[in-house]
């Protein structure tokens, strides 16, 4: 006796050919879903990683508060370059002391090849002009100052924020008055126009130590200082004690591209 063969249910092909479809939906939304976050995460870690120097630079260089105005921060800062107990000081028990120590900075500038006797130079903030005549003793005659208040004839009257020179002037460019600028940016953009392609600048700044009263920043890494020189490389950090100030950090200007 022959046993009759049945077939499977309709219904049953139908719910199998649903659910494959149904996986093969699922799999593809998933997919798809999962090559999106990714893209997502890869686009925000770039992001992330392009701004992170920016980041660090305006964390570790802050701008102190309380100035209502740019007339009432410049009153300030006459306020000291014009204390006359304090420029009795600068002229006679700080004046050589100053000069001694400003001219072995220089002498080791000169050692690298960094300064020489036919460098055009300028000192910014240089009060009464100790590192002007520093400059001059170790042999670097075409020197000059800048200061808020002037002193003939080391030091010329001119704000750093607005330096009184034409573009590309100097080769070096030295000052340990960074600290004082009240506009960083501006400060370092006046560096980099009055330097010359080729050209060498210097700051002493304070890292470890909190500056003076009458300071407007407070620095604490040589990032902010990297982020800001955007025309120069930055070729040297070292240890030293200029009077309060903790660090050389040196930057020379990179050569300009004229095209064609």
């Amino acid at each position: 006796m022959k046993t009759a063969k049945t077939k499977p249910p309709l219904l049953k092909y139908y719910f199998l050919t649903f659910a494959s479809l149904s996986f093969l939906i699922l799999f593809f939304f998933f997919s798809n879903q999962r090559r999106h976050s990714l893209t997502s995460l890869l686009t925000t870690t770039a992001a992330t990683t392009h701004t992170s120097s920016a980041s660090a630079s305006e964390v570790d260089l802050k701008i102190r508060p309380g100035y209502t105005s740019y007339d009432a921060y410049i009153q300030r800062q006459l306020n000291k370059t014009l204390n006359p107990k304090l420029r009795k000081i600068w002229m006679t028990r700080d004046w050589d002391r100053k000069i001694h120590v400003f001219s072995n900075f220089f002498r080791v500038l000169q050692l690298q090849n960094l300064l020489s006797n036919s460098s055009k130079s300028l000192c910014i903030g240089a009060r009464v002009g100790q590192e002007v005549e520093a400059l001059k003793r170790v042999g670097v005659s075409d020197s000059v100052g800048i200061d808020l208040v002037p002193s003939p004839p080391l030091v010329l009257k001119g704000d750093f924020h607005n330096q009184p020179f034409d573009n590309e002037t100097f080769d070096f460019e030295f000052s340990n008055v960074f600290d004082h600028a009240l506009y960083p940016r501006k400060f370092v953009g006046e560096i980099e126009r009055t330097l010359k392609p080729n050209g060498v600048c210097v700051l002493h700044v304070a890292l470890s130590t909190r500056a003076d009263k009458y300071s407007a920043n407070d620095l604490y890494s040589v990032k902010p200082l990297i982020h800001l020189f955007q025309r120069s490389q930055l070729v040297g950090v070292r240890k030293v004690n200029g009077f309060g100030l903790d660090t050389e950090v040196i930057f020379h200007k990179k050569k300009t591209t004229h095209r064609s």
